[in-house]
């Protein structure tokens, strides 16, 4: 039997402040709600490619940490696209798996890597 990859994904969400020095209008504090997409790719082993449960778990584990607080706590220039590096460099530490991430920072905006 042929083993192709397969791609699996959940959402979540995170409410978080951020400004961005010096933009005309994004440089005063505000937040958003973020919705966060998370892909990963592999092969079936006993019909998966991982279960739901530890791939929610995970990214979780990571969204806790920034959930309703400041992004300009944790990185000089919190863009949407900065934002989306950083959360996908911590998620490439737990997961055993390539993954995609899209960060969306409210609605009809995203970052994708």
């Amino acid at each position: 039997m042929l083993r192709s990859v397969m791609k699996i994904g959940i959402i979540d969400h995170i409410d978080c402040a951020h400004s961005l020095p010096g933009h005309p209008k994004c440089g005063i504090p505000h937040g958003h709600t973020y919705k966060v997409e998370c892909v990963v790719e592999g092969t079936l082993k006993d019909g998966m490619v991982m279960d739901f449960a530890d791939l929610k778990q995970a990214v979780q584990g990571v969204l806790t940490q920034y959930d309703h607080h400041s992004w300009n706590d944790f990185l000089e220039y919190p863009s949407v696209e900065n934002i989306c590096d950083l959360l996908h460099r911590e998620l490439a530490k737990t997961l055993a798996f390539p993954c995609t991430l899209r960060v969306w920072e409210g609605d009809g905006k995203w970052a994708e890597l």
